[in-house]
């Protein structure tokens, strides 16, 4: 088996050519890879700059596209192994105006056979499969110009001039940044003066396997891939019963659109956990997400796992996404998610004294509460697998005596499907009813709270003694099994890649 980097480096470069084929051959794309005799894949990869992913995006993102078929990727493992989980609902909140609204659903439990719609033009969850033909890409339905603010956050600054990427002011992207001798880095290195950062030795590649000696340490190390250990000031479940904090990870992406409008629909919000190196590549995505009123968070710049990094890697990793983040909207993030989970005392310190509090999916009595959307496109599981494990979550959310945060990914087409013809309306029409709410507002945290300009939350966040997040009585080791699992189901993902590469 690859080592975790390797396969994060695979599968980042997958992805970086897979978002040229959207944006630098844009509505020729189709006809770019006709020409070859072969149907488009959600997950084949096309293109070889990718550069030129970003420099397109200021002028791509506003067009009406309805019949361009853009390359999906098997990349979805890379992003959703990596810190892959999100999570219906009698009271649900607007993700236009932050209001709670009533609505009456529940009824008899939702089957994979009657929950599929039309609307969003979602394939029947049979034919929801790695290496299916990609569908319609969707169009954003509003665009929003520089000046503007959100009316439900007090105070916050209008959105910026329109975001131009220029390759020179940002790393390469889905790499990890260089830290010597930048400037950016030795300033934000300066956040953690005065900030007890343990002296802990980063891991080999982030996983208990790659790592055998730090496993051992897990409990010492506070290390919730090995044994989910986790600090107080994590949050990793919302505090009412059958609450469901809605979250996607690895985005902003072209079939975001379509999720986008499914929560509109629904009158729901999630909270979106955002991948620099997409911010800067999808910026009027990441607009549209915010303006709606949908949360955003840190989710790294190049999805790397945070505990194999030096200290001055991980304040680069965090301090980029921050920085391309304010760039698009005008406000930073006070939260942020590990990729893949992998967060340590070293890693919260760190986070914490950067002024992002870390947010991981809830563990509960059957495991972590991850839909594994992210192994269809990795091709080990089929849309009607995933939908099975999914409904073994919805039981276990209903015998906790608190919420649960759920880990879905909004980066690639299927992992999309799945969550809008699927997953999401059987929550909604489960019975007993989920609500489901952004993680933000689950918590009860202001939506002003959310972001570095306008919170009025000041006292700096500190790290805490570690504890397991299987107090329930779940074994610590079924975290340590599920990276395991998550790390084979990356290779042969990455076999997918280089076997489709030989196709095209």
């Amino acid at each position: 088996m690859l080592t975790l980097p390797a396969l994060s480096a695979l599968l980042a470069a997958t992805l970086s050519l897979e978002l040229v084929a959207v944006n630098a051959h844009g509505l020729h794309a189709g006809a770019h890879h006709a020409h070859r005799g072969h149907a488009h894949k959600r997950q084949a990869p096309a293109g070889t700059d990718s550069v030129a992913a970003a420099a397109s995006s200021a002028t791509s993102f506003s067009l009406s596209v309805t019949g361009a078929v853009p390359l999906g990727t098997t990349a979805a493992a890379s992003t959703t192994a990596a810190g892959a989980p999100a999570g219906g609902s009698t009271v649900v909140t607007s993700a236009t105006t932050g209001a709670t609204a009533a609505t009456s659903v529940a009824a008899a439990p939702a089957s994979s056979a009657d929950i599929g719609t039309g609307v969003y033009d979602i394939p029947p969850l049979a034919s929801i499969t790695s290496g299916m033909p990609s569908g319609p890409l969707p169009s954003l339905t509003a665009t929003y110009t520089p000046g503007a603010t959100p009316s439900y956050i007090s105070g916050a600054p209008p959105l910026p001039t329109k975001f131009m990427f220029n390759a020179a002011d940002w790393p390469e992207l889905d790499k990890v940044p260089p830290t010597d001798n930048d400037p950016l880095v030795q300033e934000w290195m300066k956040e953690l003066d005065g900030h007890d950062i343990p002296d802990i030795t980063p891991t080999q590649d982030g996983s208990c396997a790659g790592d055998p000696a730090a496993a051992a340490q897990a409990e010492e190390r506070g290390w919730w891939t090995c044994g989910g250990w986790t600090s107080g000031n994590d949050i990793v479940a919302c505090p009412d019963k059958m609450t469901w904090g809605v979250s996607f990870d690895d985005g902003p992406a072209p079939y975001n659109r379509k999720l986008l409008k499914y929560l509109e629909d629904k009158d729901l919000n999630a909270t979106f956990f955002v991948v620099g190196s997409r911010v800067v590549s999808y910026p009027d995505i990441l607009i549209a997400e915010y303006m709606a009123g949908h949360e955003i968070a840190v989710h790294t710049w190049s999805h790397h796992p945070l505990t194999a990094l030096t200290n001055e890697q991980i304040v680069a990793e965090l301090g980029y996404t921050r920085r391309a983040i304010q760039a698009v909207l005008g406000v930073t993030p006070t939260t942020m998610r590990a990729p893949f989970g992998d967060i340590d005392n070293r890693v919260r310190a760190i986070s914490n004294a950067m002024g992002l509090q870390p947010i991981i999916w809830t563990t509960g009595p059957g495991g972590p509460f991850d839909t594994n959307d992210w192994h269809v496109p990795a091709g080990t599981v089929t849309g009607e697998q995933q939908f099975e494990i999914f409904e073994g979550l919805l039981g276990n959310a209903t015998i906790m005596d608190t919420g649960f945060i759920v880990l879905e990914h909004d980066l690639f087409e299927i992992t999309v499907d799945l969550a809008v013809g699927y997953t999401l309306d059987a929550a909604l029409s489960h019975n007993p009813p989920f609500k489901l709410e952004s993680i933000g507002t689950c918590m009860g945290m202001p939506p002003t709270d959310l972001y570095q300009e306008t919170t009025t939350n000041k006292s700096s966040s500190t790290g805490q003694h570690s504890s397991s997040a299987a107090a329930d009585g779940t074994d610590p080791d079924s975290s340590a099994a599920g990276h395991v699992f998550a790390s084979s189901a990356f290779a042969g993902a990455a076999a997918a890649v280089v076997a489709l590469a030989g196709l095209l």
